[in-house]
């Protein structure tokens, strides 16, 4: 019977040994290409990179340690979380009144028209009361006046000038 010797090694004991070493070996290989396929499934959004992920982790030993450098650092459960809780926390806010200014996020108030900080317009007044309007109301909830429309001039009694005495037909006294 004709033993092959690995390494020029002879002796079975030892063949035996550096056999189990190669196997071990091996087996740590494809557990790690295996841990780096199910590590960018929970990592990566995208197929074609959790492929390439995989692909690159075939070379041994290198490709994984290459992987766990360039990671995403957090998994996307994590991220879909941070971002639920973010959600939550606005429409927490957003039920407290808080309000913030959508070009510098300085607190405003609801009823501001320009922000305190940036000074840019947040809100259009009414034209007839002057309060601040939603840009998506069609109608004034304050004054009833519609949005779209010319602010209606108001009535004011005019003041009727003492009539001249031409229009009276009286002549007027000569200073002469």
């Amino acid at each position: 019977m004709l033993q092959y010797a690995i390494f020029g090694i002879h002796n079975s004991a030892l063949n035996l040994a550096v056999e189990l070493v190669i196997l071990f070996l091996v087996v740590i290989w494809f557990a790690l290409v295996f841990w780096t396929y199910a590590d960018a499934r929970r990592r990566i959004a995208d197929p074609l990179l959790i492929i390439c992920a995989t692909l690159a982790s075939l070379f041994p030993f290198v490709g994984t340690v290459v992987y766990m450098i360039v990671r995403p650092p957090e998994y996307l459960d994590d991220v879909r979380e941070r971002e639920l809780e973010m959600q939550a926390a606005e429409a927490r806010l957003a039920e407290l009144g808080y309000h913030l200014c959508p070009h510098c996020d300085y607190e405003v108030e609801r009823d501001y028209l320009r922000c305190p900080h940036c000074m840019r317009k947040l809100k259009d007044p009414c034209r007839s009361c002057g309060r601040p309007l939603d840009p998506t109301w069609k109608v004034c909830p304050y004054c009833e006046a519609e949005i779209g429309m010319p602010a209606p001039t108001p009535r004011r009694a005019r003041r009727r000038a003492a009539p001249s005495p031409a229009e009276t037909g009286a002549e007027q006294p000569s200073t002469t």
